[in-house]
């Protein structure tokens, strides 16, 4: 029996040009990138050579590339570094209620330290309201941080006019791109972002090592971490994973190179199979059907099913699923990529 594999939101498998380049790193390129002789400074070079592949995908500069080790670092420090940084301006903090948990976890806990946060509704296609959020803006509101596409419906929110609307407010904008890395053009320039994080092992990169974090020049962050002096140009101390970050390079320019192709891909594998589940009259209804959404993600909901038991079967018969955190009412998803 051949397994099928779809949970790549969760994680996906490592390309094998990426194993093949971390493999040679392991082997070659050894040195500590803050050294200053000969090894060192090729693992210099390697890591610059990575930071521009990764700073070229969002159209950013080099410079304002920080590596960290995944998406949830790169939250993180993007949210309570900016908090930090500028809460004598402001503890009021807005994000909407779809959220991943590195983000919904990290606003929670500072609440805890006496900031204020206000959770936004979507609507039932799963779509941020850009109205609701201009209503929600104060004066002291400092930080907003917003999905670019959530990880459960696939649903793209409206992160350009997002920025558009905080031209003119002081409060910097953060995105969480890690769904939409690969599958969507991002501009951060476009876009008006101050922040955007990116993981490596959506886009067949290595997994629990490597994500980065772009910001935006004029901002300063407070460090979360404390330790080497001028690593990640003191934003993220600590010697950097310099063969994770050549494996994440690959697969950035993997990713960046076949975009296109796998995005036309995959919306057909997406209307390939929910037209077999129409045409054998199974009873479903698609969470988000009627907004934007990459076609990687497919949200379903199954009227009266057991999710965990339909799930179960499906493993037992050799595919891989996942349910979305409303299980009880019979949601689960795909991610076909």
């Amino acid at each position: 029996m051949k397994a099928i594999y779809l949970d790549h939101a969760a994680t996906t498998p490592v390309h094998p040009a990426v194993v093949e380049v971390m493999t040679a790193s392991l082997q070659e390129t050894f040195g500590n990138p803050s050294s200053i002789h000969s090894f060192g400074r090729k693992a210099r070079q390697e890591l610059d050579r990575a930071r521009t592949i990764a700073a070229q995908s969002i159209h950013a500069h080099e410079k304002d590339i920080v590596f960290t080790s995944g998406g949830t670092e790169a939250d993180n420090l993007a949210i309570m570094g900016v908090a930090y940084h500028n809460q004598d301006k402001g503890k009021h903090i807005i994000t909407t209620k779809i959220e991943h948990h590195a983000t919904l976890h990290t606003v929670e806990n500072l609440e805890k330290q006496g900031f204020e946060v206000t959770y936004l509704d979507v609507n039932e296609q799963g779509y941020l309201n850009i109205d609701d959020l201009k209503a929600a803006l104060r004066e002291d509101t400092i930080l907003i941080t917003v999905m670019m596409v959530n990880n459960e419906t696939g649903v793209i929110q409206p992160i350009k006019e997002i920025g558009e609307l905080l031209q003119d407010h002081p409060a910097y904008f953060h995105t969480d791109a890690v769904q939409a890395f690969g599958m969507l053009e991002i501009d951060v320039n476009e876009l008006n972002v101050d922040l955007l994080t990116v993981s490596s092992h959506k886009i067949n990169g290595p997994k629990g090592g490597v994500g980065f974090l772009y910001v935006q020049p004029k901002i300063t962050l407070t460090a979360l971490q404390h330790g080497g002096g001028e690593q990640e140009r003191k934003r993220r101390p600590g010697t950097e994973n310099l063969t994770a970050v050549i494996g994440f390079a690959e697969a950035i320019e993997l990713a960046q190179a076949e975009r296109a192709t796998r995005y036309q891909a995959y919306q057909e594998y997406r209307d390939t199979f929910l037209q077999i589940m129409r045409d054998h009259e199974l009873d479903f209804s698609i969470n988000g059907e009627y907004s934007q959404r990459v076609p990687t993600i497919v949200n379903l909901s199954f009227p009266g099913a057991n999710v965990e038991s339909l799930l179960t079967n499906f493993d037992l018969s050799g595919v891989a699923a996942s349910s979305g955190s409303a299980c009880t009412a019979g949601l689960w998803s795909l991610h076909m990529y």
